[in-house]
């Protein structure tokens, strides 16, 4: 079967403290150039008349009121630190619009981070306006959203087990330093990928630039994406100078087609 044609926006590609940082003086967080200017990563996907993002960090309103998003039918969550999850409360207006609770994906552990997290939201003395979420619990198998079928791509963030996505010929890998084998062997026939590199030095939980480009080298997809890049990476033009020529650094606002 036709893999769909699948619609990607990059709603933000930054770290967990964004580009510019708070009261950073780095030359990084001082430029005038807005592909340097990165708010908490996270993407939005259309695909067989299904929309939905990977991830709602604390940038996700604004995000939403950027690209003009007027529905969203799911979120899909890598894992539950707060710059993937911190934007949940924010799904109230699509609650509002669409008469109905935000369709959220989630391990069983992320599910209960966002359960203590949001705990008004699951209380049972409710009022008026509060967010309402109906959790799908997500493992290593493939699932469905509608028509729209996904391979979740378990990895390591240090010790923390994380969830890519594979959707068709897009695969979608955030806040890991370690891929495994069967999810590598997921990922051997896949046109574009995006991966995180956080930054040139090595670090306990992420890939660095080194690392990430290695990874990418090995699985040769048509085209790839880096993602989830700090301060400490560089400026944008400079570390694309440096790459292989199949491979990107994302920034924010920008839009593909797979």
């Amino acid at each position: 079967m036709k893999n769909p044609k699948i619609k990607i926006r990059f709603l933000g590609t930054g770290t967990s403290q964004g580009v510019p940082v708070i009261a950073c003086p780095c030359a990084v967080c001082n430029s005038n150039n807005s592909k340097d200017k990165r708010l908490r990563s996270s993407i939005l996907i259309e695909v067989n008349d299904k929309v939905f993002t990977i991830d709602a960090g604390p940038d996700f309103r604004y995000q939403m009121l950027r690209e003009k998003i007027k529905r969203l039918d799911a979120i899909l969550i890598t894992h539950n630190h707060k710059d993937h999850i911190a934007g949940l409360d924010d799904v109230r207006s699509f609650n509002f619009l669409f008469r109905k609770p935000m369709d959220i994906y989630a391990s069983t552990r992320d599910q209960e981070a966002i359960k203590q997290e949001f705990s008004y939201a699951f209380s049972n003395s409710k009022y008026p306006g509060l967010p309402s979420f109906k959790l799908h619990t997500i493992a290593s198998s493939r699932f469905s959203i509608g028509p729209v079928s996904i391979q979740p791509l378990p990895a390591l963030h240090y010790s923390m087990e994380v969830f890519g996505f594979r959707i068709g010929d897009f695969a979608y890998i955030t806040d890991t330093n370690y891929i495994p084998p069967s999810s590598l062997h997921l990922l051997q026939d896949c046109k574009v990928i995006v991966l995180n590199a956080l930054r040139k030095e090595p670090h306990v939980s992420h890939y660095n630039l080194e690392q990430a480009i290695r990874v990418l080298e090995f699985l040769r997809p048509e085209k790839a994406y880096l993602t989830h890049i700090s301060h400490f990476l560089g400026f944008h033009k400079e570390v694309e100078k440096e790459l292989p020529d199949f491979i990107q650094l994302a920034y924010d606002g920008l839009r593909l087609e797979v």
